[in-house]
């Protein structure tokens, strides 16, 4: 057990701070499935079990007022120790964790990424924003009505199942795309999703942006599609091509007056280094990972715009930080940069760049811990010890990559379950070998399991990848599970097998959330009301 030597802090203290637009970091701790069973609005999920992986990425400053909590689950002591090792300094538990905020008349929102959700379901309160239902697409569809079909969301969702006719558009390249995708102003535009987030805000940014073309919404996205009984399709591949000039001229012109309405700052180099020494400031590449990794500024992280707003909380998890964004287009940034700012955030584009400045070539790179000193075993090694006996295998990869495909003999493990049972969750052997896709992870588990067991302790190099890559066997199924399957949250708008019911429960709790947002009152979302008729440009 981990001795309890932080302060607690009250959920009203939280609260004012929230309401203020201070710096807060309220981080849920637990696992993803139990995480998004319940957590504040402005709760962030940076699991125990994971907390090497993403924490110093998302947490920068070490003097950020940070306040952990579970719920009950005695995580949240273990992780404060673990991180103020790495230097930070102003580190609080919740007092009375998720009890206390309720008592406080907080609210508790199920899901993830609950702020963008909301935040969307009350811009389309707000605007009203276009909206057709599957059965209305479905018919322009069977009557080739001159109408695009544009897939807002990551192309890997879109590979899985997409909208029949549908061509991938990630929202955030919409503005930038649209018109060389539907160079008539007649052509129908309609944007989908899997659910109504994307669908919704792809939707209402071509309307804000003042496009020529009628814009709908698929109400409902592939969850309302499916419902209705209609065939989507899989493993297409259309994508959006490259843009021409004058798209591009004319896009950037409706990118900035939409950005300068929302209130958007624009900053340089020098303005930029003096927010990264005043307080936290994200700096974030808003294109497409491609053009990210031909070249980009040194120290930005790559999140294309789309993404960005959907799941703000995963890569801005301090509430009340800076952010500062990048393009090379003037497109991108200003779009992504106007719905941030709406959602509350400090916002600002960065300006002046040149061509040199996007020196760095290379996909972005996580900031990580050190982590403990440990014996390397190879594949084949490992191999010989695991047909000798006594040697017992953990694997620390995420529980659908495990059920996929694994080593003979390895047992799945959560390290919040390690922390919570200690010893007893672990099988006796003579020797431990840890493991997970790269041994990245596992490498952090090794001082631990070596200070349970007193057994000796190796990490396999290269992990599963390379065990695999040897030619060695492996096999799948829930075949040696040490932790219950609460690593991810299994969203209800993913994957082709998901229950109508559990969709439309999925639905109906989107619906809600405008109501929601009313009791909590901790949101600070300013919504611009723009409706397609109105747009001058």
């Amino acid at each position: 057990m981990v001795e309890n030597t932080f302060h607690l802090r009250d959920a009203a203290e939280i609260i004012q701070a929230l309401r203020q637009r201070q710096e807060v970091a309220l981080v849920d701790v637990r696992d993803e499935a139990l995480y998004a069973q319940g957590h504040p609005l402005f709760a962030v999920n940076l699991p125990l079990s994971r907390l090497e992986l993403e924490w110093l990425d998302r947490i920068p400053r070490r003097d950020t007022p940070v306040t952990l909590y579970d719920n009950g689950e005695g995580l949240a002591q273990a992780a404060a120790a673990r991180i103020a090792s790495w230097g930070y300094s102003n580190i609080a538990l919740l007092n009375e964790d998720l009890v206390g905020w309720q008592k406080t008349g907080g609210e508790l929102f199920t899901d993830v990424n609950s702020p963008s959700k909301a935040f969307v379901e009350l811009v389309e309160h707000h605007n009203h924003t276009p909206s057709l239902s599957a059965e209305e697409v479905n018919a322009l569809l069977r009557e080739n009505v001159d109408v695009r079909v544009l897939d807002a969301r990551r192309y890997d969702e879109y590979h899985t199942m997409s909208i029949p006719a549908g061509v991938s558009v990630p929202g955030g390249e919409l503005v930038l795309r649209v018109r060389d995708l539907a160079p008539s102003p007649e052509t129908t535009i309609i944007v989908n999703c899997a659910g109504r987030t994307r669908s919704i805000i792809g939707t209402q940014s071509l309307v804000n942006a003042g496009v020529r073309n009628p814009v709908f919404a698929l109400r409902n996205g592939t969850i309302g599609w499916t419902l209705a009984g209609l065939s989507l399709d899989h493993d297409q591949t259309r994508r959006y091509g490259a843009t021409s000039e004058t798209a591009q001229y004319h896009a950037a012109a409706q990118a900035r007056r939409v950005a300068d309405q929302a209130g958007v700052l624009r900053i340089d180099k020098s303005t930029l280094a003096r927010w990264q020494q005043e307080a936290t400031t994200y700096l974030f590449d808003v294109r497409d990972g491609e053009e990210f990794s031909t070249g980009h500024v040194p120290g930005s992280r790559s999140v294309p715009g789309g993404q960005l707003v959907q799941e703000t909380d995963h890569y801005a998890s301090v509430r009340g930080a800076r952010i500062v964004l990048i393009d090379n287009d003037g497109v991108r940034a200003n779009m992504t940069a106007s719905w941030l700012a709406q959602l509350g955030w400090h916002v600002a584009v960065l300006e002046g760049l040149k061509l040199a400045d996007f020196s760095q070539q290379g996909g972005w790179q996580p900031q990580l811990p050190s982590a403990p000193a440990a014996d390397w075993v190879s594949p084949s090694q490992l191999a010989e010890w695991l047909s000798q006996g006594h040697t017992q295998l953990l694997d620390f990869t995420t529980y659908a990559n495990y059920l996929k495909n694994h080593i003979p003999g390895a047992a799945w493990l959560l390290r919040s379950t390690l922390q919570q049972q200690g010893k007893s969750a672990l099988p006796d052997a003579e020797r431990y070998v840890l493991t997970c896709g790269s041994s990245l992870l596992a490498g952090y588990a090794v001082e631990e399991i070596a200070a349970l067991t007193g057994k000796p302790v190796y990490r396999l190099q290269g992990g599963n990848a390379a065990w695999r890559n040897a030619g060695l066997p492996t096999e799948s199924g829930e075949l040696n599970l040490l932790s219950p399957a609460i690593d991810r949250y299994r969203r209800p708008y993913e994957g082709t097998d998901i229950e109508p019911t559990v969709m439309q429960a999925y639905l109906d709790w989107e619906y809600g959330l405008v109501a929601q947002l009313d009791r909590d009152g901790t949101h600070g979302f300013n919504v611009l009301q723009v409706k397609q008729e109105d747009v001058v440009v």
